[in-house]
């Protein structure tokens, strides 16, 4: 037998394992979200969500100093109003809750990187993403022009990038076209590209308040079945002005994420969503499973094709990568 033409797998531990490797976790690749509502001294935990809170601006002030003392120095922002309307005003507005946290964790860290959410679910009395027709139906068109609003205060308030969640067609285009008409053409957009209307989002919604009043958002997200539909929704939106793209969730559309890869040169975004993080976190809890599968899962993202991991699993992958799993 010919051994030169053998395959072999190296057998590697410790040291020699670590050389080799051919993926690994990075904290540049962390982006953690972050939930901040009206009041003051508000640290409260959620409870879908077993680890992440709600914070007001100021408690928030001391979780991103926590953040940056754990090398984490990514965040993106989801706001929580008080006030809800047809219109969802609040996202708009200069004294918005996002708007606020934005311009307080600016003032007081340089250094740290915050990514806004830009959608109307959160702040609209129906809870859908967009603004409704006398039917109940969502107005595309009509909507792009609030997504705009929202996009251009944020960077007004100090927002280093904005990320589209809304899935309205056209709106990365409008949302470019927006914030350059305004001065900041140095604000990139990272477009939830393929986000696929998905049963994982439950506890995301009871830690938004953001579940639709009525109906459901099959109409305007993606259907689960789809793969070919989201190579032409990533490359509309890098054609339309896009730096980013993203597919989420995560877990469940490893086969998205090498798509985006095989087909982009483009960073590639995953946001491993909070059912995934639930699902996880109770196997832990239960004994099922041990910590380790947090990195293996992330893994599976890094591998498949994606440069930056959305995930509520930030801190623990730190305290993880120190222990030296």
């Amino acid at each position: 037998m010919d051994l030169i033409k053998r395959p072999r797998r190296l057998r590697s531990s410790g040291l020699l394992r670590d050389l080799v490797r051919e993926t690994e976790i990075n904290l540049k690749d962390l982006v953690y979200p972050l939930f901040v509502v009206e009041g003051e001294g508000i640290k409260t935990e959620i409870p879908s969500l077993p680890g992440n809170y709600h914070f007001s601006v100021n408690e928030l002030l001391e979780e991103v100093e926590v953040l940056r003392g754990l090398g984490i120095r990514y965040i993106i922002l989801f706001g929580l109003p008080d006030i809800k309307d047809e219109v969802g005003s609040e996202a708009y507005s200069d004294s918005g809750i996002v708007q606020r946290a934005l311009r307080a964790i600016k003032e007081n860290f340089k250094d740290v990187y915050v990514i806004t959410d830009i959608c109307m679910c959160q702040y609209t009395e129906h809870g859908h993403c967009g603004i409704l027709t006398e039917c109940g139906y969502v107005h595309n068109d009509e909507t792009l022009k609030y997504l705009g609003k929202i996009a251009v205060s944020h960077a007004k308030a100090g927002a280093d990038m904005v990320a589209p969640s809304d899935m309205m067609d056209g709106r990365i285009g409008f949302i470019r076209e927006a914030l350059d008409k305004e001065g900041f053409e140095g604000v990139p957009i990272m477009a939830y590209s393929a986000k696929y209307a998905s049963s994982y989002y439950g506890p995301f919604r009871e830690a938004a308040h953001s579940a639709p009043a009525f109906g459901d958002r099959k109409s305007y997200q993606m259907d689960p079945g789809n793969s070919d539909e989201a190579v032409r929704e990533g490359a509309l939106d890098i054609e339309e002005g896009a730096d980013i793209i993203m597919v989420k969730p995560a877990l469940s559309y490893l086969d998205i994420i090498r798509r985006f890869r095989d087909n982009f040169d483009v960073p590639i975004a995953a946001y491993s969503v909070s059912g995934e993080y639930a699902m996880l976190k109770l196997a832990i809890e239960k004994g099922l499973m041990k910590e380790d599968v947090i990195l293996e899962t992330t893994l599976s993202m890094k591998r498949a094709g994606a440069d930056i991991i959305i995930t509520y699993f930030a801190k623990d992958i730190v305290r993880l990568l120190k222990q030296g799993k």
